[in-house]
Formats: C-alpha cells, sequence, structure tokens
C-alpha cells in the first residue's frame, strides 16, 4: 500500500524528463502536474477505501 504514495513522484518525475526533452519550460507544464496529482489523488482514495471495505469482511466475528 505504501508503494502508492510513490506513483505521483515516478509519474511527476517522467513528466519532467519528457518537459525537458521537448524544451517545454516547467512553468508550462504545471497543468500537467495538477492533473498527476488529482489522478493520482482519486487512485490512492479509491485503492485506500476499498482495501478498508474488503478488510472488514475478512475479520472473525
Amino acid at each position: 500500500m505504501a508503494k502508492l504514495f510513490l506513483l505521483p513522484l515516478l509519474i511527476s518525475l517522467l513528466w519532467v524528463l519528457f518537459l525537458r526533452y521537448n524544451g517545454i519550460p516547467l512553468a508550462q507544464g504545471k497543468k500537467g502536474f495538477m492533473y498527476i496529482i488529482g489522478i493520482s489523488l482519486a487512485v490512492i482514495i479509491t485503492f485506500s477505501v476499498l482495501l478498508m471495505l474488503t478488510a472488514k469482511q475478512n475479520m472473525p466475528l
């Protein structure tokens, strides 16, 4: 589960490399970082909720 928090960092690093390779300033790619953070947070929250829901099902009565 802790590895999911590395997801935005990895994708952001790839985005920076893409921007540098194509000669685009980081300020111009700011919107891309916002999308990366937003989508990554949505994925992390969804997986966390699913993990909590399924963990309750496995608890003995």
